[in-house]
């Protein structure tokens, strides 16, 4: 191919005002960090960041730019001198390789450089009539055009493109402070957490854990989707804190009417959540609630399990529909593992009748019945925790052993 730049574009913190420079600090090491690995040179600028590909395969760093949170668009580019004759000869040789057959087309200049000596306009004209006069293949519509021919002209140097590449967008993942994230192995929480990492959230898991009434499978789950997340995170890998569930989820069974026990087990989550979040330096909890699409998830449940603590909760998927989480879930890759049918704690005892618009005074009329308080505190006190890496060969199910042993032997080691 003809490229040998690619053009690099910012989202939205473009916008910012006098805090720019830190966005842009933090871009700038998400880049470098992504970048690791393949022949590129990186040239920083104030409004646009140049990625010299110096013949690495254009692919594969689009591959590597669909990971950085914070930058809106990308073009493959070819760079040429600011000299008319070469840019003419530059923008022909373009649109030949790209045009196989018929079609319109049209010529955008912008100058940013406003000492070029030719204006945009007639930069314009010159160049598309060149290219029109040396391939039969084109014809002008400035209108509706099936390609358009882009110019800018910037620091002594031309820059020709005519693809427009969508990216991630949002914000550096780092820059909005960290959340918690309530990962659960279902489809749901994982595009939770790129999403939030999408808006500049860097995050730490938090997966309750019951094994043996869950298998370990379940929890291997949560590593593999990990997996998967940390190559959007700072350093290519994310904290995850594996709290012993079990006993709590015992006193529920025992304790608490059956239509009630999804809306106070998720009371529980939510207490030892926010606990480990002020513990981490957390700011926010983060999870995958969706409004209505299951029972705890009505606003009356809503309601009355967030009733327990006054942290900040975070819904980035509170409107979506399941398709739009779906196809969320399949572009980062984690669809194929929340699928597998290996049962979380939410879920291994689903109520037939679960109460949809639970009561507050009833939750906590239910919750009497047992000393949840120590066995929250207990929890907590017990957590496990991991880095995971995109690269980690973590397999829970080869050591025999339930979860929270596992994790102490790694955590010892």
């Amino acid at each position: 191919m003809i490229y040998n730049q690619i053009l690099v574009r910012f989202g939205d913190l473009t916008l910012k005002g006098k805090n720019q420079k830190v966005f842009l600090k933090t871009l700038y090491r998400l880049v470098k960090e992504k970048m690791e690995g393949l022949a590129v040179d990186i040239e920083f600028q104030h409004d646009r960041i140049f990625i010299h590909l110096n013949n690495e395969d254009h692919n594969k760093v689009l591959e590597h730019l669909n990971l950085i949170s914070g930058i809106s668009s990308c073009s493959l580019v070819v760079k040429c001198s600011d000299d008319i004759n070469d840019i003419k000869e530059t923008a022909l040789k373009l649109m030949k390789e790209v045009v196989t057959k018929e079609v319109t087309f049209k010529v955008s200049t912008k100058r940013a450089d406003k000492n070029y000596p030719i204006h945009s306009l007639d930069l314009t004209k010159m160049v598309s009539g060149y290219v029109l006069a040396n391939n039969q293949m084109l014809k002008v519509d400035v209108h509706n055009p099936e390609v358009e021919l882009h110019i800018e002209v910037r620091g002594g140097a031309c820059y020709l493109f005519n693809t427009n590449i969508r990216l991630m967008g949002g914000y550096p993942v780092g820059v909005a402070g960290k959340g918690l994230l309530m990962l659960s192995g279902g489809i749901d929480s994982p595009v939770a957490g790129y999403l939030a990492m999408k808006q500049g959230v860097e995050i730490e898991c938090i997966h309750f854990e019951s094994t043996p009434l869950t298998s370990i499978e379940s929890a291997q789950k949560v590593v593999d989707l990990v997996k998967k997340m940390a190559k959007y995170a700072p350093g290519n890998k994310i904290n995850v804190h594996f709290v012993p569930f079990k006993e709590l989820h015992m006193a529920l069974l025992d304790n608490v009417p059956e239509s009630y026990n999804i809306t106070i087990m998720r009371r529980m989550m939510y207490r030892i959540a926010t606990k480990l979040a002020i513990e981490k330096g957390c700011l926010a909890i983060i999870n995958g609630e969706s409004v209505g699409q299951v029972a705890s998830q009505t606003l009356g449940s809503i309601n009355t399990i967030n009733s327990v603590t006054n942290f900040p909760i975070l819904r980035p998927l509170c409107t979506y529909d399941k398709v739009d989480i779906i196809n969320i879930s399949r572009k980062i890759d984690c669809f194929d593992l929340s699928i597998k049918p290996f049962e979380d704690c939410c879920t291994v005892y689903v109520p037939k009748a679960p109460a949809t618009a639970p009561k507050k005074e009833k939750a906590e009329l239910f919750e009497k019945a047992f000393d949840y308080n120590t066995l929250v505190s207990e929890a907590v006190k017990n957590v496990n925790s991991i880095t995971i890496s995109q690269d980690s060969d973590l397999d829970l199910s080869m050591l025999g052993l339930e979860v929270r042993d596992v994790l102490k032997e790694l955590k010892n080691a």
